[in-house]
């Protein structure tokens, strides 16, 4: 006898037998990401021993008996798609601690509701290609290849050479970016969202170094993030193989976003008071991606910005915009 249990949605949370457990509604948007991350059979036993509780990366590689450098890749593919998530948390220093972020994983075909006619667009900025800038030494542009100028002089920062950075750092400032406003007249934004891989800089690498990192978008703060260490002393898993391991090596991919209700970091509202509707979106010809330290941060600890060739994420500054209809 089929025994049916009853199921209630509410947002991405279900309850299933009266038990709520949290679910990922795939999209014809999202589902070729996801589909694309779990066509792995590593992957898939990754997820079955996260679903048992949450482990580091050390843990993870005896497991699964693979190499770190490719067990942490696995783990970052799967945190792109939000199908885990991974935060520091104290031990035998400090620690990247996975878990699994979704109980359950729904595809439904036939409805109507799902969220194909929605629009999105998405741009990667390179990380030297910003605009403006201000920096304050200790500070360099890293190429692929080498070092862009002279490290600890501000002048570098102007090099046309400055477009090839894959590393720039600077111990006080921001570097400001414009990103095209590609939404189509007629139709305005629902959310934009910023994705960058950054941490704090300390002489050569402090894993007890926090900074204050803050982004604005179109002028308005969209909020702060307390970066706990500027990480070193372990290769990042697309550093070149010159950059020396006593120096900064990865950071930690965040999220900021902004939307009618207000203003997100990873997801959690830090902010209800800066929305949408306040950075005027339609009306400029670009959409300004400005990250920095502000003038009076409690922990001004300076900041470092990976590029696709260095660090832990193969990805350069990440714009995602969700946009409809103007009613």
């Amino acid at each position: 006898m089929l025994n049916i249990l009853p199921v209630c949605y509410n947002g991405d949370r279900i309850a299933v037998g009266g038990v709520e457990v949290k679910s990922l509604q795939l999209s014809f948007d999202n589902m070729l990401s996801i589909s694309k991350a779990l066509a792995n059979q590593t992957r898939i036993e990754m997820l079955k021993i996260l679903s048992e509780k949450p482990h580091n990366v050390n843990e993870l590689k005896d497991k699964l008996g693979l190499p770190f450098s490719t067990t942490a890749s696995h783990v970052n593919k799967l945190e792109e798609v939000g199908l885990i998530v991974t935060e520091l948390v104290p031990g035998r220093g400090t620690q990247k601690v996975s878990a699994i972020n979704y109980d359950r994983i729904i595809m439904d075909l036939f409805s109507e509701d799902l969220s194909a006619d929605e629009n999105e667009i998405s741009f990667e900025m390179p990380i030297g290609d910003y605009l403006d800038c201000y920096v304050v030494p200790n500070c360099g542009l890293v190429a692929e290849d080498g070092y862009i100028g002279i490290q600890d002089d501000p002048r570098s920062f102007y090099e046309p050479e400055r477009k090839r950075a894959q590393l720039l750092f600077f111990r006080d400032g921001y570097v400001e970016y414009r990103f095209p406003n590609r939404i189509p007249y007629g139709y305005q934004a629902k959310e934009i969202e910023f994705s960058a891989e950054v941490c704090s800089e300390a002489p050569n690498y402090k894993m007890d170094w926090p900074s204050d990192i803050t982004v604005w978008i179109n002028g308005y703060e969209a909020g702060t993030w307390t970066s706990p260490s500027d990480f070193g002393g372990e290769r990042g898993i697309f550093t070149p193989d010159w950059w020396r391991t006593n120096y900064t090596q990865y950071g930690m991919l965040k999220q900021w976003k902004v939307t009618k209700k207000g203003c997100f970091i990873d997801g959690t509202m830090v902010d209800d008071s800066i929305t949408l509707d306040d950075l005027m979106v339609c009306d400029k010809p670009y959409i300004s991606f400005k990250i920095g330290i502000k003038e009076d941060a409690v922990n001004a600890g300076g900041m470092n910005l990976f590029g696709p060739k260095f660090g832990n994420y193969e990805q350069g500054i990440l714009m995602h915009v969700k946009y409809e209809e103007k009613k």
